[in-house]
């Protein structure tokens, strides 16, 4: 019998710098276990990026016998939609993989756009309790299905005392409120004179690494603040072991996999209650999780930590446990499953998705 094929379209971009996708997690995962694996794309320029994904899907039609594609809110909901388009004018299988927390809100705005493109794929699966309650209205046989996570590469360290070291790592984008970090630790820093964070990710070019710096000169931490660059994965599980305290200062945020690798490193994590946080974390049992945008908030949750030994040591234990389910011997199975069941149902017939052909790519 023939190894499965399969095609992965969705934002491989970690070797420019960027945080690497759950794409890119995927795809090797897959071809280890006998999968054919074609993917794209790792161009960087946003119109090259779209441009070799089309020409992909369609020169190597051939070469895949079920595709699966990421799907975000915004301009990048159009690329799925004309990715989509072009899988079924190849006559091709796909299943769709929605992320992003500002999802749900941009569905809503465009709720037949939605629809339609939910309703063609094979399947669509939600990495989140929170997307999964959110976007049932556009379609109903939805699969829950975890963003995976490699625990065992992760160093948890055994329960202890918490130090005021605090890390924060996600991209210097305005969606992520780094500049919340030099107000919390102006609110700490007399108390904890020793209390020093580090910063690191990716730099998307909105302004706010540089917003990010004033704030510290402003907020008079600069001496308490370090701020680095991208990290590459393989160093992530270093970098978090330097921390005993994740911050984590979203506005908009579902399940992202920066908590869930702090967790499994035995940080404790104080998080704005956003979005799909507050479906994957219990404050008080696996995190502290403080309203969006409120440093006040946030800094009272980090000194509870730092003064509260048995507070710290039951988020420790917790928190541990809960990551566990999202170990990728857990997910890949899972994968496996819905990937070669769409699959095994072979070429669609023709006309079979003519409704979700109409729609206009705008």
């Amino acid at each position: 019998m023939s190894s499965p094929r399969i095609l992965i379209v969705g934002n491989f971009l970690s070797s420019h710098g960027a945080s690497r996708g759950v794409c890119e997690e995927l795809a090797p995962r897959l071809q280890a276990s006998g999968w054919v694996v074609t993917t794209t794309s790792d161009k960087r320029p946003r119109l090259v990026r779209l441009a070799d994904m089309l020409w992909t899907v369609w020169n190597r039609r051939h070469d895949y016998d079920v595709a699966q594609v990421d799907v975000y809110s915004g301009p990048a909901f159009m690329w799925a939609e004309a990715v989509c388009r072009v899988l079924r004018q190849a006559n091709r299988r796909y299943v769709l993989t929605l992320h992003g927390g500002a999802l749900p809100q941009f569905a809503r705005s465009r709720r037949q756009r939605v629809e339609r493109l939910l309703k063609s794929a094979d399947a669509v699966t939600i990495p989140s309790p929170y997307l999964l309650e959110q976007m049932a209205e556009f379609r109903k046989d939805l699969t829950l299905l975890p963003n995976g996570l490699e625990i065992s590469s992760y160093k948890s360290r055994p329960v202890r005392t918490l130090k005021p070291r605090l890390v924060w790592l996600r991209a210097f984008h305005h969606v992520y409120n780094p500049t919340m970090v030099p107000r919390v630790l102006a609110r700490l820093k007399a108390e904890f004179p020793s209390i020093h964070m580090t910063m690191a990710g990716f730099d998307k070019g909105d302004g706010s690494y540089q917003k990010t710096v004033a704030a510290a000169k402003a907020e008079g931490v600069e001496e308490h603040l370090e701020m680095r660059g991208s990290i590459p994965k393989s160093n992530v599980p270093a970098f978090l072991a330097t921390g005993d305290i994740f911050l984590n200062t979203s506005s908009v945020d579902n399940t992202p996999v920066s908590v869930l690798e702090a967790m499994a490193s035995g940080l404790c994590v104080v998080s704005t209650e956003v979005g799909g946080i507050r479906y994957l974390l219990q404050s008080g049992k696996e995190a502290l999780l403080a309203p969006a945008n409120d440093d006040e908030a946030m800094a009272v949750a980090v000194r509870s930590l730092l003064q509260d030994e048995a507070l710290a040591e039951r988020i420790q234990i917790s928190s541990k446990a809960k990551v566990r389910r999202f170990d990728w011997n857990v997910v890949l199975p899972q994968w496996h499953e819905i990937l070669a069941r769409t699959a095994r149902r072979g070429s669609p017939v023709k006309g079979r998705r003519a409704v979700a052909d109409t729609a206009r790519v705008i």
